[in-house]
Order: C-alpha cells, then sequence, then structure tokens
C-alpha cells in the first residue's frame, strides 16, 4: 500500500473567521470555499510550507460532523490519505480493522473524486482519497 498525505481535516465552526486566523499564520488559500452539498459542509483548503489543511464547517444541523463539532469543537480531526490504488488500499485497510464510516462518494472541493472515511479504534479517523 501507497498512501501519500494528501491533507489534515480541520474542524471549525465558523469557516471564514478560521480561515483569517489560519492567513495570519501565514497559510494562504489553494482553493477557496466549496459547498458540499452531499455532507452539507463548507470547505476551503489553505497551505502553508507544503502542509495542506482543509477548513470544514457544518453548513446545516444534520451535516455529517455536526455531531463532531458537539463534541470536540475547533480541532484537527482527519488525515486524508491519496492514492492511487483507491479500490485495492481500501479493501486492505478494511481487512486491516478500520471501519468505513461511509460509502465511497464523489467530493465536490476534491473535483469530484471519490473518497471514504474510515475509523481505527487505536488511532481515530483517517479519510482515503482516489489518486
Amino acid at each position: 500500500m501507497t498512501l501519500k498525505v494528501h491533507h489534515i481535516g480541520y474542524l471549525v465552526k465558523k469557516i471564514d473567521a478560521a480561515i483569517s486566523s489560519f492567513e495570519k499564520l501565514g497559510y494562504h488559500i489553494t482553493q477557496d470555499k466549496v459547498y458540499d452539498d452531499i455532507r452539507k459542509v463548507n470547505i476551503c483548503f489553505m497551505e502553508k510550507d507544503g502542509y495542506c489543511i482543509e477548513l470544514v464547517s457544518p453548513a446545516a444541523e444534520d451535516s455529517v460532523v455536526s455531531g463532531l463539532m458537539k463534541r470536540y469543537k475547533n480541532s484537527p480531526y482527519h488525515i486524508c490519505y491519496e492514492t492511487d490504488d483507491f479500490e485495492k488500499d481500501y479493501m486492505t485497510l478494511v481487512s486491516d480493522g478500520f471501519v468505513a464510516i461511509d460509502t465511497p462518494t464523489p467530493a465536490p472541493a476534491l473535483g469530484g473524486r471519490e473518497v471514504v472515511f474510515l475509523t481505527s479504534a487505536v488511532m481515530g479517523m483517517i479519510e482515503l482519497i482516489k489518486g
């Protein structure tokens, strides 16, 4: 399995305020805000020194991250890995004990590429993106 870190997902309540704060730290926007109607979130990608973050903010009470926001507040919550062999690596992760918490679905903020979220009891949530 060859996985490359794509980004760190950062949960934020107020995306515009978070963008402003990250800009003060030297981050710059690499992709402006996108609304993901599948997950009901607003997303913005930012980068600093080759380090990419994805700001994710719930846009509705029934957003996929609304429960996480209540529990974790503003915080990093997943690492996204990119793979050129999505189906094989997805199946390998599942056979290695990761549990899929959704099904592979297109991600509007990533050009419609398929993503899937998985969780591990010992390391938390990861996202897998088709390269």
